[in-house]
């Protein structure tokens, strides 16, 4: 414990909290959010789709940097906290989702998908989806892939009204948790010096215009961004631009991973196998919390010893010789790992409420002391855009009634007292555990299968059930959001009009290039390899969790046993309990032998997951640990490390957007109608 609490307060001191809070938005953030949405979010929609790559920080810090240039060049000062609002506009407006990159049109394309993919037809769900989620598979919508058609407005219209809700959860709910967490526990959120580290940078070198300032942060981030460069231009350069004169691109670097699962089927059988080759995922070991990524490591090496010996005892019997990694995880999931995992997460979670109740406690009985840092809490600081904590509360509940009524009014079969329950008690309850456990490890927690279980058990039948926008959130998140902000002295007004702006930019032009991207081409198809492989992989396991209370045309609901659906099949009881006891005795094991408690959830993290990316990012880890920390110092690495870091997401987006301009140009050339 004493080791941990060292480690806490070495990150707690990474950066200062400065006195004075300034308003950062103005119309360099206006200009900004348009420059993101016009030249950057098609980039980083094409990217996600082919190589399940995304710009979304890259692009952020691209756009930093432009504009700080631009500035400096015209002899300006752009302060820190403009830095930091444009950041955060730019990071909204890019969107970062590799599955459904660009906005929330993305996930539009995918229910066009998901209505008549495979695993639907299958499962007889294919004229079973309700049409204010999506058009029904034989609409002119879906079949002439038209975002401008009339069956496309109640889904997008409901989807406006819940992105309006939630920026007002968001901000009512996190801030109010952040200000427990932060101003009265004074928790160390030690991920939240990375974001700032890099704005830092950059603010160092623009103090003084048109003057050249030796700056060490400038340093790193330009080393950072010259390994993105170089990088950028194999994996994703060369792909593109083959492309262009090939027909067909050229991967020097396996996306989105080399998948070696049949090559080691015969020693590791059930087992996927394979490696990211990504010198990102280096760097990122370097900068994650050393505990944590060791505990992934072992988890995963488990894994690669349990897989053969579970499907040696018959457990793992889907699998099949031949199946590479997607198929090999999906059967394993359904055979063991779902279940396991299911528990894990109770198990975490148990903990993880245990531990706070307990920090609860002994901060009620610390008295006086705490009372008086809850008043100054109260207070706020000067200048921060601190308001009342009863506002949010009050603000917070309007949007709950909002959206509660929404899903009460698409889907009256869900009982009204579960919809109450997880909008006032289920959302801060998990909102303030996750806020802890950020502020302390860096790390996040959910409580598996919450809503999944309230509805089988309620008896509730239809696809449409799992449709429906429920309000069920975990915003625990932005109280380490806050502290980044706080860290660079920016006022929370400001993030609040960047938002009102971009949120809508973000919304019509995603709805714009979407439009123009799906009409040129079938979504998933050869010409986006990631998307073809991966929105598969998902459409099962989404069948899969209809199939509990999918009830098919003509047949009668009475007659449905949940226990027939085939995602009751995958669901085993005795292995989560084997999930909530493992991870418990983990968990004490760990605090009997004094180690961090990152390890544990590390651990968690890496059970019956793919070990693809560790080989690389416990060389990350390793080599910080070991090697640089003791060249340079702890906590002077510390610091050095994000900014490298930030540097080197620039660098590959620098690459990334230049070649992936020429690729939607050629396709927009190819698809002229001269």
């Amino acid at each position: 414990m004493r080791r941990l609490d060292k480690d806490l307060e070495t990150y707690r001191s990474l950066l200062d909290t400065p006195t004075e809070f300034r308003d950062g938005f103005g119309w360099t953030t206006v200009a900004g959010i348009f420059f993101c949405g016009l030249v950057m979010l098609p980039g980083s929609i094409y990217l996600g789709l082919m190589t399940g790559g995304s710009l979304g920080s890259a692009a952020s810090w691209v756009t930093l940097i432009l504009f700080a240039q631009i500035a400096r060049r015209a002899m300006k000062t752009v302060k820190r906290q403009e830095l930091v609002v444009l950041l955060h506009a730019a990071t909204i407006m890019i969107a970062a989702n590799a599955m459904f990159p660009g906005g929330p049109f993305g996930h539009f394309v995918y229910r066009a998908f998901l209505v008549t993919s495979e695993a639907a037809r299958d499962a007889g769900m294919t004229g079973s989806f309700p049409t204010w989620f999506v058009p029904r598979p034989d609409s002119d919508a879906i079949l002439n892939r038209n975002f401008f058609h009339s069956d496309w407005m109640v889904p997008i219209g409901i989807a406006t009204f819940v992105i309006v809700l939630g920026l007002i959860s968001r901000y009512t709910l996190g801030y109010f948790f952040f200000r427990v967490t932060s101003d009265i526990e004074k928790l160390p959120f030690p991920m939240a010096p990375i974001a700032a580290q890099g704005v830092m940078a950059l603010e160092e070198m623009d103090e003084k215009p048109g003057v050249e300032r030796k700056s060490s942060k400038w340093r790193l981030f330009s080393l950072g961004a010259v390994i993105g460069i170089s990088f950028g231009a194999v994996q994703v350069g060369v792909p593109a631009i083959t492309s262009l004169v090939l027909g067909k691109p050229v991967y020097l670097i396996p996306q989105p991973f080399l998948d070696t699962t049949t090559w080691t089927e015969a020693i590791l059988p059930a087992t996927p196998t394979g490696m990211t080759l990504d010198i990102g995922i280096i760097m990122i070991g370097l900068v994650l919390p050393f505990w944590a990524i060791v505990g992934t490591f072992i988890a995963i090496s488990l894994t690669l010893v349990l897989n053969p010996l579970l499907h040696h005892f018959g457990v793992l019997a889907h699998w099949q010789p031949g199946m590479n990694t997607v198929n090999t995880a999906f059967s394993n999931n359904v055979d063991f790992w779902l279940s396991f995992g299911i528990g894990a997460g109770l198990g975490i979670a148990a903990v993880s409420i245990y531990s706070t109740g307990r920090d609860v406690i002994r901060m009620v009985r610390e008295g006086k002391t705490r009372k008086k840092k809850a008043g100054q809490a109260a207070a706020g600081k000067k200048g921060r855009g601190d308001y009342p904590l009863w506002i949010a509360l009050c603000a917070y509940g309007v949007a709950a009634i909002g959206i509660v009524t929404l899903c009460h009014h698409v889907v009256p079969q869900i009982p009204l007292v579960f919809l109450c329950i997880f909008s006032f008690v289920y959302n801060p309850f998990i909102s303030y555990v996750n806020a802890r456990l950020l502020g302390i490890a860096g790390q996040g927690v959910d409580i598996p299968f919450v809503k999944e279980s309230s509805f089988i058990l309620s008896g509730a039948k239809g696809v449409d059930i799992w449709l429906a926008p429920i309000p069920i959130e975990n915003y625990g998140g932005m109280a380490q959001a806050f502290r980044v902000n706080e860290l660079t002295g920016v006022n929370f007004w400001s993030l609040i009009k960047a938002e009102l702006v971009a949120i809508p930019v973000l919304f019509l032009l995603s709805g714009l290039f979407w439009a123009f991207i799906w009409r040129s081409t079938p979504i998933p198809s050869e010409a986006y390899p990631y998307a073809q492989v991966n929105w598969e992989y998902a459409s099962k396991n989404n069948v899969l969790l209809y199939s509990s209370t999918f009830v098919a045309p003509g047949e009668d609901p009475a007659s449905k046993s949940l226990a027939d659906s085939e995602f009751m099949k995958a669901i085993h009881p005795k292995v989560m309990g084997a999930g909530v006891g493992v991870t418990i005795v983990g968990f004490v094991i760990v605090s009997a032998l004094g180690l961090p408690v990152m390890l544990i959830y590390g651990f968690i993290r890496g059970l019956g997951g793919f070990p693809h990316f560790m080989a690389l990012e416990i060389v990350g880890a390793l080599l910080g640990r070991y090697y640089f920390q003791k060249r340079f110092g702890r906590t002077e690495f510390l610091r050095m490390a994000p900014t490298v870091l930030a540097g080197y997401f620039t660098g590959v987006g620098l690459t990334s957007m230049a070649v992936i301009a020429m690729n939607l140009i050629k396709n927009a050339v190819s698809g002229a109608p001269f």
